[in-house]
């Protein structure tokens, strides 16, 4: 049975600066305990607009317009200045402006929870018939309401309202009078990671060509979960995304691992190939607004724009083996067991060394590494550091210790094997997966010949346990060469078949 192939990668971001001030859940606890606050006040002063959210470097290299090579070489901190001409969409997928995100909210939406004031939805279906994948989707953005309808619902706490440059534009109503589960808080909270999703899907279909009717699978892996009173978390985001994005002969799951999620789902999806259950998978997520300015208050104080204002998405498609597309190395998965312990060698260990030694390879025998890809401009001035650099100088420092790297050589170990930071704050997105599109386009232009992904969580979030988490799968380039099934070549298979009929023929004969 062949390695399976990880085939094509998509990238949304989605620039939600009304949702940061109305969604986010530090500005929510906010409102809650100190609705005076100065923090809350100083908000909409330290908003980007969206054309400095198109050209902040680190948006432009998640969607595939700038190397993480070229990232690196540009002065920090990259919000300090603008790219010229950049382009909200990119070969991996696109930056989408609020107002078309409600829109897709509203088109994703089966429940009419969504409502959408009349001249808004106007002005947001011209955006849709202009849209290269959204041209689709325009009959279900429906008419609109008036405005007074929706403030109704809004003021009598039965709905959640959608703001665009801080006008009421559309709400979002609770789905039931008494669960909480189904408040318009949660509904808004689903809906959002469920229409980030959907983009995340359409953009790979287009990217990748493949006939919707070929993707056998589906696996979710956000940070959300779906479901009622009587079972929380019950899913399925997948499927209902699946169904916006007509996906129709498909079926799927969600998997949920924190930030470890997407790499456990990669893992899932590159098993369910290998076996030969499925023949095409996709892995995706939608995005958080819980995370939307998580770390505003940091980035205010240091007179800084609310970084934190993108919402994410991404989606992978993982296949058989086609003897073209990277392989994804079932061989080599390194997993953090529940007996490892959190210290930070030994998941290092667990993660990159071990799977590597199990098949004869060094620490430095990967090029590039892609532990927790956040942008370190968002980390550092809430005091976490460089979170990417931190990784590869512990990967750096156990290749050392194993004697697999010269101590000298460690400085330069961080740039010559792993990437600078450039995904959003987003929990599960920034965990691995970041560096798939341009992990695939260097190994199909021989520029790398393999990289590790590497998806890290704290289960302790949960409060159900103090362990770690982590897993890592390897990618590398395909040489066109196909495993033998059990160690037997396809030579001595014939061989057999042909001895075996030749007995048989004997046996008739007597």
């Amino acid at each position: 049975m062949s390695f399976p192939v990880i085939k094509k990668a998509s990238y949304v971001l989605v620039n939600a600066p009304d949702m940061i001030i109305h969604n986010g859940t530090t500005q929510m606890l906010e409102r809650e305990t100190n609705p005076d606050s100065e923090y809350l006040k100083s908000i909409k002063d330290h908003l980007r607009s969206f054309d400095e959210v198109v050209g902040y470097a680190p948006n432009q290299t998640y969607i595939g317009n700038v190397t993480p090579e070229e990232l690196g070489e540009l002065p920090r901190p990259w919000y300090n200045s603008k790219l010229e001409n950049a382009n909200r969409f990119g070969k991996f997928g696109e930056i989408m402006p609020q107002d078309e995100f409600y829109g897709l909210i509203k088109a994703s939406d089966v429940f009419d929870l969504v409502i959408l004031e009349k001249s808004f939805t106007e002005k947001v279906k011209e955006k849709f018939n202009a849209h290269p994948i959204l041209n689709t989707k325009v009959e279900a953005l429906k008419e609109g309401e008036e405005l007074s309808v929706i403030e109704g619902l809004v003021e009598k706490g039965v709905a959640e309202g959608l703001y665009e440059g801080g006008k009421l534009v559309g709400c979002v109503k609770r789905a039931h009078e008494f669960d909480a589960n189904l408040s318009s808080h949660i509904i808004v909270e689903n809906l959002v990671v469920k229409a980030s999703g959907v983009l995340s899907l359409m953009h790979l279909i287009k990217s990748s060509g493949i006939d919707v009717n070929e993707v056998d699978y589906l696996i979710e892996c956000s940070e959300e979960a779906i479901g009622d009173m009587n079972q929380r978390g019950g899913g399925n985001v997948a499927k209902a995304c699946g169904e916006i994005a007509g996906i129709k002969g498909a079926t799927g799951t969600d998997m949920r691992g924190f930030c470890a999620g997407p790499s456990h789902a990669l893992i899932t999806a590159s098993a369910l190939v290998k076996s030969g259950i499925y023949r095409n998978v996709i892995v995706f997520a939608g995005g958080s607004t819980a995370k939307l300015g998580m770390n505003g208050k940091d980035h205010i104080k240091k007179g800084l724009s609310v970084l934190e204002d993108c919402v994410g998405g991404f989606a992978v498609l993982v296949s058989q083996n086609d003897g073209v597309s990277p392989i994804l190395r079932t061989d080599v998965v390194g997993r953090h067991t529940i007996g490892h312990g959190a210290a930070p060698q030994a998941v290092i260990e667990a993660l990159v060394s071990e799977p590597l030694a199990k098949v004869g390879m060094k620490i430095t025998d990967v090029d590039k590494y892609a532990p927790e890809m956040q942008t370190p401009d968002i980390t550092e001035p809430a005091g976490a550091g460089d979170v990417p650099t931190q990784n590869y100088k512990m990967i750096g420092a156990l290749a050392v210790k194993s004697g697999q790297l010269d101590r000298k050589e460690l400085p330069n170990f961080v740039k010559a094997h792993g990437y600078p930071g450039y995904a959003p704050t987003q929990g599960h997105i920034p965990s691995g997966v970041p560096i798939v599109g341009h992990g695939i386009e260097h190994i199909m232009n021989g520029k790398l010949n393999n990289f590790m992904i590497i998806g890290k969580g704290s289960l302790f979030l949960g409060r159900m346990t103090n362990l770690f988490d982590g897993v890592s799968i390897l990618v590398e380039k395909n040489t066109g060469a196909k495993e033998e099934a059990a160690g037997i070549s396809k030579d001595e298979i014939k061989n057999m078949i042909a001895e075996g009929m030749k007995k048989f023929a004997e046996e008739l004969l007597k």
